[in-house]
């Protein structure tokens, strides 16, 4: 017996002890059965190797508490007062479900289903970071699948084991890398797919976000249906106009304001800084920057709705630092208008 014939014999011990579906195990056990060398055999290792990994029915403990929620959400973001009480709602809704018993039947199933949530602003308004704090408030994994660029619907629903480049779709991935069925999976910027595919690419998201189509999501690599039911999608894009009206038809937008010189200030002292100073590793109490020297760091070049190049700036600024210290200064390092290009540069 050759060694891929021994390790396809091991695997038909693994899929019967591992905890699959009936109809999958199933599948799996045939599939084994049929002698397979070469590229074949190593294709058919890696699929099965695949699907057992899969978490069926595993799923993540939800932290279910509304003043936590709360709590993360104003720890991580200033103002977006609008906006914090849009996820709380939501999440109570969530959680009021969570507590209704179970009833059998699909149309009974997607009933109290909420709308995904779709955060829609421009670069830099916090879309992103919210989806963050979400998972961290509901204690779920979160996978971002960024659809910039996005030349392909296989690249969501997978390829055929048939091609010789099969691999599963992002999806798919996404939950078997978590572990569980129940992560949060982020689709960022979907307004942003290729304009080729759109179209198909659309008629994916239609799938994944319909409750009533989502139960059963078939990844072309997995070739059998999958419940997505229970992940909890959330959506951003820069706007609107790119999306298809099916696919607006299944999300809760919330648009997302921009941010003023004045809450940038604030977010920029109390929030970013704290966390720049953090991730270079400086000490905080040896860096100032000097009042009249914030206008120019929010604004170097021009007015910016969002927080993206405030933290960039802020980044640069300890990283300079980071690397006086390393080269043996002492400090304090004050930052003011004289040498504040020095910082930035």
């Amino acid at each position: 017996m050759d060694s891929a014939r021994a390790v396809l014999e091991e695997l038909k011990i693994k899929v019967s002890q591992a905890s699959l579906p009936k109809e999958v195990e199933e599948k799996l056990l045939n599939l084994l059965k049929f002698t397979a060398s070469g590229a074949e055999a190593e294709s058919l290792i890696g699929y099965v190797n695949f699907v057992i990994s899969l978490p069926f029915g595993k799923m993540s403990q939800d932290i279910l508490d509304i003043n936590r929620a709360k709590q993360i959400l104003d720890k991580n973001h200033y103002g977006l007062q609008s906006v914090k009480d849009r996820i709380l709602e939501y999440l109570a809704v969530m959680i009021l479900n969570k507590g209704r018993p179970e009833r059998s039947g699909d149309s009974l199933r997607v009933e109290g289903h909420a709308p995904i949530l779709a955060f829609i602003g421009l670069v830099g308004t916090g879309k992103t970071s919210l989806a963050y704090s979400i998972a961290e408030s509901l204690g779920r994994p979160l996978v971002r699948i960024p659809f910039g660029g996005l030349g392909d619907p296989s690249a969501l629903r997978g390829s055929s084991r048939i091609r010789p480049d099969a691999e599963p779709g992002q999806i798919i991935k996404a939950v078997q890398s978590t572990k569980v069925s129940n992560p949060v999976i982020l689709l960022d910027e979907i307004d942003r797919a290729a304009v080729e595919h759109r179209v198909d690419i659309m008629g994916v998201l239609v799938e994944l976000l319909d409750p009533a189509q989502n139960q059963a999501f078939t990844d072309h690599y997995l070739d059998f249906p999958y419940d997505l039911s229970q992940v909890l999608f959330i959506a951003t894009a820069n706007n609107t106009g790119n999306i298809a009206t099916a696919v607006l038809d299944r999300l809760e937008p919330i648009v997302m304001p921009s941010y003023s010189d004045e809450e940038k200030l604030i977010i920029g002292k109390n929030y970013l800084l704290p966390k720049a100073i953090s991730e270079a590793g400086i000490n905080g109490d040896l860096l100032s920057i000097d009042e009249a020297v914030w206008p120019q760091i929010l604004r170097p070049l021009g007015f910016d709705s969002g927080i993206r190049s405030l933290s960039r700036s802020l980044q640069s600024i300890c990283r300079k630092i980071a690397r006086k210290q390393v080269e043996g200064g002492t400090g304090p390092f004050r930052i003011t208008g004289d040498n504040l290009r020095e910082y930035l540069s």
